[in-house]
């Protein structure tokens, strides 16, 4: 079994997963990187490689269940074990959230294959994909996963006309995330007696494609939640929802 630190990034061929890796890699943990695309993976990989980093990529698309398998005898037979899973990988077919104030009929006329697609990849892919790595994350001294959620997952936020938030609306992403959040705390409930951590994280209002083109924040500021999680200390929290040290409200 490899004495060092092995972490697992879906997505994390770019944006905040890539950040994550990069952050992860400095800090002398191995990043593997899951990617949909295997030459996108590899890219990526060549480009931590240029700074020093020694990392890895597999081929990973959250909506296939083979790649699940393989992922596991990839970690297994490598490494004999899992240490950190970053379930990075996410969607959203609602445009930027900017865009979302005011957008009329944003929840009552969303379609079925928008929230159903966007459930599928936010919320179940991360389900089942971590139910087929868990075993491995058992193996590891201290484990340790990481769930990307966001500010908009919180129902106490949207119901508080006060909040930031509070005109944001994108019903698929935003309750794909609340479901996320409910899983979180069931894992982490469910690992309580065990060195294994389970957080959720808010990465911030990043500049992706995702976060839209007036988000405030670079990918790498918005890695550094991911990443606090993934080397929490032994004292460290189980079950929360936290923006760097800060915690979130359900």
């Amino acid at each position: 079994m490899s004495t060092q630190k092995v972490a697992f990034i879906t997505g994390g061929n770019r944006g905040i997963g890539f950040e994550t890796a990069r952050k992860l890699g400095k800090l002398g943990i191995l990043p593997v990187i899951g990617a949909r695309n295997g030459a996108a993976g590899q890219e990526a990989v060549e480009k931590l490689n240029a700074e020093g980093i020694i990392a890895e990529s597999i081929q990973f698309d959250v909506l296939n269940d083979a790649d699940y398998a393989a992922a596991y005898e990839y970690f297994e037979s490598k490494f004999g074990k899992l240490d950190i899973l970053v379930n990075n990988a996410g969607i959203s077919h609602e445009g930027e959230p900017f865009a979302a104030i005011g957008r009329p009929h944003a929840t009552s006329g969303l379609s079925r294959e928008a929230l159903r697609d966007t459930f599928e990849a936010n919320f179940f892919a991360v389900v089942f994909s971590t139910q087929a790595l868990l075993p491995l994350i058992k193996k590891s001294e201290a484990g340790r996963i990481v769930n990307l959620s966001s500010n908009l997952g919180s129902l106490t936020l949207h119901s508080d006309p006060s909040s930031q938030i509070y005109a944001v609306k994108m019903f698929a992403y935003d309750a794909s995330k609340t479901a996320l959040n409910a899983f979180t705390v069931h894992l982490a409930h469910e690992l309580k007696d065990t060195s294994i951590k389970v957080n959720s994280v808010n990465p911030g209002w990043v500049h992706t494609p995702l976060g839209g083109s007036v988000a405030p924040m670079s990918p790498e500021e918005g890695a550094e939640s991911s990443v606090r999680m993934a080397t929490l200390d032994a004292d460290g929290p189980t079950g929360g929802y936290f923006f760097l040290d800060q915690n979130i409200p359900w």
